[in-house]
């Protein structure tokens, strides 16, 4: 399979690599102290105009942020290229946008056609900006793709990250999804439960909220702007 740039499809989190699996686990992990009650982070569907969000948000990311994304340092161009490649109607891509409508965090939730008897599955990816992070994003958005993953009959969720990165094998740990080693890299497959009406009752209360959140924030940001505008005349 070749890397994400290659094809936005294949392994939203980075490539495979040319290493054979092995069948040692990846020891448990400690699982870090119980965070303080945080305030409910909006996650909004991402869909075609949002993409010159999305490419800013994932070329900021460092050297080595992106090779925890991508499994490899991948330039500006690469970048561009995947996410040009991506199709926001068969997959989905949600982030979070802070006051000035930045896209601080982002998620891939990549659908696998079910192939003869296997069960349909979905990759998943994601990546939060720097100053964002130890508040919970991530956490929030891995919760929000198990949702929205149920929702489409999603019964497992792939993930696949290199073995270095303890913050998302520690949250993979904590959601009690089986960790197994890949060489120098790391798989983890998440089993899913079904989804049941109240499943769908909050999504659909957490996407009207979210778009209320987006559009409030879209027009404060107008009336900044034009306040400034009026101010300069």
């Amino acid at each position: 399979m070749g890397h994400l740039v290659q094809d936005s499809r294949v392994n939203p989190y980075y490539g495979w690599m040319n290493s054979q699996p092995d069948t040692r686990t990846v020891p448990s992990l400690p699982v870090a102290a119980t965070d303080p009650p945080r305030q409910w982070v909006p996650v909004l569907r991402m869909s075609e105009e949002h993409r010159p969000a999305l490419k800013q948000h994932l070329q900021a990311l460092g050297h080595d942020d992106r090779y925890l994304r991508f499994g490899y340092l991948a330039s500006d161009e690469q970048i561009g290229r995947y996410v040009d490649g991506l199709d926001f109607e068969r997959d989905e891509l949600f982030g979070v946008f802070n006051r000035q409508l930045d896209l601080i965090a982002a998620a891939h939730l990549a659908v696998e056609s079910a192939v003869d008897d296997a069960p349909a599955a979905a990759e998943f990816g994601i990546s939060v900006s720097a100053n964002s992070r130890r508040n919970g994003i991530g956490k929030r958005l891995f919760e929000h793709a198990q949702m929205r993953a149920r929702l489409k009959g999603i019964s497992i969720l792939h993930i696949h990250a290199l073995a270095e990165n303890q913050p998302m094998l520690r949250l993979l740990h904590s959601a009690g999804a089986r960790i197994e080693r890949l060489g120098s890299d790391a798989e983890a497959v998440l089993p899913l439960p079904e989804a049941h009406a109240s499943t769908r009752m909050e999504s659909w209360v957490e996407a009207g909220a979210a778009g209320l959140d987006y559009t409030a924030k879209r027009l404060s940001r107008m009336r900044a702007v034009l306040s400034k505008t009026t101010t300069a005349d």
